[in-house]
């Protein structure tokens, strides 16, 4: 189920349900309440107004057309008085309403709507959840002929959010990784249709989104679509111009960004095509699939890599070995790890881990091998290391982020809006390296943030567009990296004070309660990875998620659940 908070909204439509006049020095009243939805398919359009239909109905019939798939939404302006049919555009930002609303009628012809407001959809697809916001608006209306038509329509489309969800799908585009070895997904919302191959493959051309692109790069920049993208049977024909001089590893990861991203429709292989003629690299075939391309795969995780935690001072693996070399006797009093890999290999290589002996310091070293102290603190936040790069990052005394590069020296993390924010307590990078996750605390407010990591061409690195990716949680206590485009937090939840996992897409779209179920107490830790069972520390002891049941488990299968704290995945 979608969680969100709805406190505000539920106080404002209480009050509304619970009169049926305004004092009597105003004019009496009528409130209405917006009808149940079906639960499942709604019409496959909407229906145009009825003769003698009530400002109330018409304001209601306007948000049920925007559910349409037509162009231009021809029944929508069938609500609008002709002036504002006219005028009113369906191409500007769409705005997505909870399915719960109110419409209230204030005169003879003005309809006050209230209703949560969930985000807004810009016109490149890109979705800004919204917090605990309340979308208020007082339509005007006036007879026409005698119907009552809408005179003041807002801006864009206006749609409930069961209406979004049936209509439009997310899809991402695929841009590259600053090292040009991962695809990176940037999630945009399509209406469905046959048009969204050409939308796709235009949008990719336009570049990232405006918080994610000085984080990633775009080897289709300067490209053009010759014609419009067709589907033949399974595969998917892409024309390009402006290519004639892109050296080949241009070549390479443009291919790479199409192919993951069209791989989300039906089709099976792509065909690029530059000014006419067929695409030819070394090794390739013309009709290319991820299978292609899955060195570049967003969620690659290496090979054999196994859960790791922290239980009295040492560095153990799942399911409860000791770690090799120092670290796994705890002679280094860990509190906790991150742990990198090699990335052909996919073996561990190198390890940084913190103590709280002497003060908060953060130990470095080869993994199996002596670690030594390379930054110190009043405190530490766990650390965490992304795929891409041996380079572990760490938050010092709360407002500092700082990266270790493995065998280098601490530099520090430029991060402009943090301390505005607050503290930050707990900060993740995610598989790719392009994002990074942040709790912050401020005052009785923990809230989950995502920002985009920015490095310039003189080494310099910047942590940038910290937004809020699940405002209605405000006691979130960890968070780990699902997928490349999705996170898996800890969070109050409001309802039932308690602490409760929670996923949700890198936008802030699609938040939803994981059970609980096998649990011995709240969850405090977790971690998580792409393709691999998340693990959770509760009440001291380490547990893992089975998918098959729905529930968590212990680590060895009707055993004893074994102690341990702050899990992690090498990366």
């Amino acid at each position: 189920m979608t969680r969100r908070a709805a406190g505000p909204l539920a106080v404002v439509l209480a009050l509304l349900s619970a009169c049926s006049t305004v004092p009597t020095s105003s004019p009496t009243v009528q409130i209405t309440q917006a009808p149940t939805r079906p639960a499942g398919e709604v019409g496959i359009e909407p229906l145009s107004p009825v003769a003698g239909a009530t400002p109330d109905e018409i304001v209601r019939g306007f948000l049920d057309a925007a559910a349409s798939t037509v162009r231009g939404h021809p029944v929508a302006r069938e609500h609008l008085a002709p002036e504002a049919s006219q005028s009113w555009s369906d191409e500007s930002d769409i705005t997505v309403l909870g399915s719960d609303y109110a419409t209230v009628t204030t005169d003879a012809g003005t309809v006050a709507l209230t209703a949560e407001l969930v985000g807004t959809i810009d016109p490149r697809g890109v979705f800004s959840v919204a917090g605990e916001g309340i979308y208020t608006r007082d339509f005007t209306l006036q007879e026409v002929e005698g119907e009552w038509r809408i005179t003041n329509p807002p801006d864009g489309l206006v749609i409930l959010e069961p209406d979004f969800q049936r209509l439009y799908q997310r899809r991402d585009l695929y841009f590259l990784d600053p090292t040009g070895e991962r695809v990176v997904p940037d999630p945009r919302y399509l209406i469905s249709g046959e048009a969204q191959p050409t939308a796709l493959v235009d949008r990719l051309i336009e570049g990232a989104s405006a918080s994610l692109s000085a984080g990633v790069r775009n080897d289709l920049g300067g490209a053009s679509l010759n014609s419009t993208v067709s589907v033949s049977g399974q595969t998917v024909t892409v024309d390009l111009s402006g290519l004639a001089e892109a050296p080949e590893s241009q070549l390479t990861g443009l291919s790479a960004q199409l192919v993951w991203t069209l791989e989300q429709l039906p089709a099976r292989s792509v065909q690029i095509l530059v000014d006419g003629d067929p695409l030819r690299l070394d090794g390739v075939p013309l009709q290319q699939t991820v299978d292609t391309w899955t060195r570049f795969d967003p969620d690659t995780v290496p090979v054999g890599a196994v859960g790791h935690y922290v239980n009295g001072g040492a560095l153990l693996t799942v399911p409860g070995n000791p770690a090799p070399g120092p670290a796994g006797t705890g002679g280094y009093g860990l509190t906790a790890a991150a742990v990198a890999t090699d990335r052909r290999t996919g073996e561990p290589t190198q390890m940084v881990g913190t103590t709280e002996r002497d003060g908060a310091r953060l130990l470095s070293g080869p993994y199996g091998g002596d670690l030594v102290e390379v930054l110190a603190g009043s405190s530490l936040s766990a650390p965490t290391v992304a795929a891409t790069r041996e380079e572990f990052w760490v938050v010092r005394d709360g407002g500092a982020v700082v990266r270790v590069p493995a065998g280098g020296t601490p530099q520090s993390v430029t991060v402009p809006t943090l301390a505005g924010l607050g503290r930050a307590t707990v900060l993740q990078l995610s598989p790719d390296g392009v994002r990074a996750a942040l709790v912050v605390e401020n005052g009785q407010q923990e809230s989950l943030l995502v920002g985009t990591v920015v490095r310039s061409g003189e080494g310099a690195v910047a942590l940038r567009d910290l937004r809020a990716v699940a405002p209605t949680l405000s006691q979130v206590v960890d968070v780990a990296w699902r997928t490349a485009g999705s996170l898996l937090l800890l969070a109050g939840d409001a309802g039932e004070d308690r602490i409760v996992p929670y996923v949700v897409g890198v936008d802030g779209w699609g938040l939803d309660d994981v059970p609980t179920a096998g649990l011995p107490s709240q969850p405090t830790s977790v971690a998580a990875a792409p393709g691999q069972p998340p693990l959770v520390s509760a009440g001291g002891t380490i547990w893992q998620w089975q998918l098959a049941g729905g529930t968590w488990v212990t680590l060895v299968r009707g055993s004893q659940p074994l102690p341990g704290t702050e899990p992690v995945y090498p990366m």
